[in-house]
């Protein structure tokens, strides 16, 4: 499970959004699903107030999220691309809420819309832009190193409707491959990757390993039971912690001496395989 009960009789997520595998998309004008979304297993919530909620509908879904957040919830929030009509709104309505962990800046294409977005807020609210076009992933580069700019992620349906390139996943490698480049250019977490539409989980399956080969760390979700499948496959394996485990008990027994060239990047590898081992409570395979 990826929460914990607070006080106040609501769950808070545990696992730190720098990290965060599963990301859950819930419609904000369907409140009867918020308290389900976040007593699930996803690392994250978005309350979505963009795509999913029609224009003539937008004001009563940030209320419904503001009145959720007030009343002791948390959850990070997609709102409307800064180039829409409902984009300041959005900001200054959500402006100060408690509980809101950041915002999800739907249709980015420049780092100034994330950087404006973010200023707006209160220059401490986190910003992950949402890449879904053909302009976005070209800039994605200066959308990375952008004041505020938490994570990227990746916008797979609506970048495929701009391009008319395939759902296949070498059709999708360029623009992934982009988005985790652009991260490491940017000094961010890995990037979040679209979400598998459809509830085959054997396809979610496939797709989430897709998601890691790609070196993107997160993946979109749009049910609670996708969640418990991205989780573990965007997750170090037992075996996975195994290796490292022996790798860093040998490197501690050697005195942390560099042997050879090749020890470095183990070093860094298994590094990282422990600190998500523990984050994600992954145990050494025996």
């Amino acid at each position: 499970m990826s929460s914990s009960v607070t006080s106040t009789g609501r769950p808070t997520r545990k696992v730190s959004p720098d990290i965060a595998r599963s990301w859950l998309l819930v419609n904000a004008m369907k409140t009867e699903l918020f308290d389900d979304a976040a007593a699930s297993r996803a690392d994250a919530i978005i309350l979505d107030i963009e795509d999913a909620v029609d224009p003539s509908h937008k004001d009563e879904a940030r209320d419904n999220v503001r009145g959720w957040l007030e009343a002791g919830g948390q959850a990070w929030v997609r709102i409307n691309d800064a180039t829409s009509p409902f984009w300041a709104d959005d900001l200054a309505g959500l402006r100060g809420t408690p509980g809101l962990l950041g915002v999800m800046l739907a249709k980015t294409e420049s780092a100034d819309q994330v950087t404006e977005s973010y200023h707006r807020m209160d220059g401490k609210t986190p910003v992950i832009a949402l890449v879904e076009s053909a302009v976005g992933i070209e800039e994605a580069n200066n959308i990375a190193k952008g004041q505020g700019c938490f994570r990227l992620a990746f916008g797979s349906g609506d970048f495929r409707r701009d391009t008319g390139m395939a759902a296949t996943p070498e059709a999708m490698a360029y623009p992934r491959a982009k988005l985790v480049v652009a991260s490491r250019v940017g000094g961010l977490p890995g990037p979040i990757d679209g979400p598998t539409v459809g509830s085959n989980h054997p396809i979610l399956r496939e797709q989430s390993a897709i998601t890691v080969t790609m070196g993107m760390t997160g993946k979109l979700c749009l049910a609670t039971d996708q969640t418990a499948i991205i989780n573990e496959v965007i997750s170090p394996t037992p075996s996975d912690v195994a290796w490292a485990t022996d790798f860093m008990n040998d490197f501690e027994a050697n005195g942390r001496v560099i042997r050879d060239g090749s020890d470095l990047p183990r070093l860094g590898r298994a590094e990282k395989i422990m600190k998500l081992a523990v984050a994600f409570g992954v145990t050494p395979a025996l």
